[in-house]
This record gives structure tokens, sequence and C-alpha cells, in this order.
């Protein structure tokens, strides 16, 4: 069940701590991500373990969920209801990974999404599907006034604390630091 004080931490600590960072969210419906394959998430062969890359792929593709919401003037809670995930090569530590979701198809609950997620030289390494319960958040389909400093940094600067709000769908100032104990809430 959504937090009844409907804030919302952007990025999620689960996107910090794995340094995914969202680098498109230009098209309602679809994002791009991007994540460092740190030796952190390795097994023992070498290779990134598969729940990371699931994790990835979950990003994307609720957060395109959001994007697509917010098209027709919705703000949501989107809440992964089941996914699945095929490993199609092995990511190697050391790659970047990039991960491009799309919406499928969608009602005003439900919403059906994949994702894709390549390595650096462009090779596919799994595919997902999914499935989103969408629940309205609270303030229904109002927009909240930019929060002072925001603005700050120029919008398309990808380093900027602006624009990893504006790529989050929010106005509030989010820190590019993963190991920054500041942690905004909208």
């Amino acid at each position: 069940m959504p937090s009844t004080d409907h804030q919302v931490q952007v990025p999620a600590n689960s996107e910090l701590e794995l340094g995914m960072v969202c680098i498109d969210k230009s098209r309602p419906g679809r994002t791009v991500w991007q994540m460092a394959a740190d030796e952190r998430f390795a097994n023992p062969a070498g290779s990134v373990q598969g729940g990371f890359l699931a994790a990835l792929c979950d990003t994307a593709m609720g957060s395109a969920t959001v994007t697509w919401a917010r098209a027709q003037g919705r703000r949501v809670f989107s809440a992964n209801a089941e996914i699945k995930v095929s490993f199609l090569g092995t990511a190697m530590v050391g790659t970047m990974l990039t991960c491009r979701a799309t919406v499928v198809s969608g009602g005003r609950r439900v919403v059906f999404a994949e994702a894709e997620v390549v390595d650096g030289s462009g090779r596919a390494v799994a595919r997902a599907s999914s499935t989103y319960v969408l629940t309205e958040r609270g303030g229904g389909t109002a927009e909240r006034p930019p929060s002072a400093g925001a603005a700050a940094a120029p919008e398309g600067d990808p380093s900027s604390r602006a624009s990893v709000a504006a790529q989050a769908g929010t106005d509030a100032q989010i820190p590019t630091d993963p190991a920054s104990s500041d942690r905004t809430h909208i």
C-alpha cells in the first residue's frame, strides 16, 4: 500500500546504491537508464549477477510507466506486480549497461512495459517484461511549483542536481553523489 504521506524519495535508495542514472525520459512512456557493471555486482565467474540486471530493468520500466501517466496529466505511484527477465548474454564487470524501457499498453490501473539491456558494445544481455499497478498520488493532477534552487543549474547538464531531478520527473533537488546521505523527498 502506498505511503499515506504521499512523498516519494527520488532517486530511490536502490538506484543510488547501484549507481543507476536516467539519461533520457524525453518521450512519455520511454526511458533510458545506465549503470556501470561494478565488481560489487559480480558472481564468482566475473559476470554481473542477474538480479542486478533485473533491478535495472525494473527501474527503467517503472519510471517509463510514470512518464506515461504524467503525459495524461496524472501523478501516480507505480508498483511492479510481476516481472519476467530473460538473460541473453553475459554482462561482464567493467562495461556500461544501458537499459531502454517502453510502455507497451496501459489503462487506468494497469500498465505493461518491456525493457532491453545492452552492454558497452551494444550486445543485448537481457530482456524483460512487466506489469505495473498504478495508484493515484495525493494532490491529483495539480503541478507543484519548482523548489528553490532547482533551476540554478542548466537543465541539459546531466551532472546538475536540477537535471537529475528533471530526469526523475520531479522538481526536487536530487543529490548526484550516490554515497550522499542527503535524500530528497517530494
